[in-house]
């Protein structure tokens, strides 16, 4: 199905785009984040200028590793929020662990969101397995999404399988197809 740009277009949200994640020698470093990076941005910026409904999402976990009081979990620049757009702190991988974010969605109309950005084999699992059990609706865009070096294997293996399990509680996309060339929106 599309939706035109008339239409109440999905609500991106923009998961852990923190610096933390791209900082070299930390535990969480994702080492292909460049390129999904590059994607986040793209669609970030086709939601700006079409001033649709932006989300932000900031992991603020209390774990020994993860220091929040860090400069290291500051918003990448280029994906700071900016004046309107949401943002949720949540300290468990899911955004769900937020009750300001389970308020706002609870109480919109109707719940399409895209989910880009890091942490794909926490945050975005666990927030799209979460929201599928409360009725709302999920689409993970696979080229602007990553998740951090397994400790062994193959890590585009890894992400696959990720993204295979996602599929079973969220629709997944490559960004060719979710945006179209006549400024629609699959949905």
């Amino acid at each position: 199905m599309l939706a035109s740009i008339t239409d109440d277009p999905p609500i991106l949200i923009c998961a852990d785009l923190q610096v933390e994640y791209l900082t070299p020698g930390r535990r969480h470093v994702i080492l292909d984040g460049e390129a999904a990076t590059v994607r986040c941005l793209e669609l970030l910026t086709l939601w700006r200028t079409n001033l649709w409904p932006v989300m932000h999402l900031k992991r603020i976990a209390q774990a020994a590793w993860f220091n929040p009081a860090s400069r290291l979990t500051d918003w990448i620049a280029e994906a700071k929020p900016r004046p309107g757009e949401m943002t949720f702190e949540h300290p468990l991988p899911s955004a769900y662990s937020s009750s300001r974010f389970v308020d706002y969605m609870s109480n919109i109309r109707s719940v399409r969101c895209i989910l880009v950005g890091f942490s794909l084999d926490e945050t975005i699992l666990a927030t799209a397995v979460d929201g599928f059990h409360r009725s709302h609706r999920y689409q993970i865009v696979t080229d602007a999404v990553a998740c951090r070096q397994p400790g062994t294997g193959d890590a585009a293996a890894y992400k696959q399988s990720v993204v295979n399990v996602i599929g079973n509680f969220a629709t997944v996309h490559a960004s060719a197809e979710l945006i179209r060339t006549s400024g629609a929106i699959a949905v």
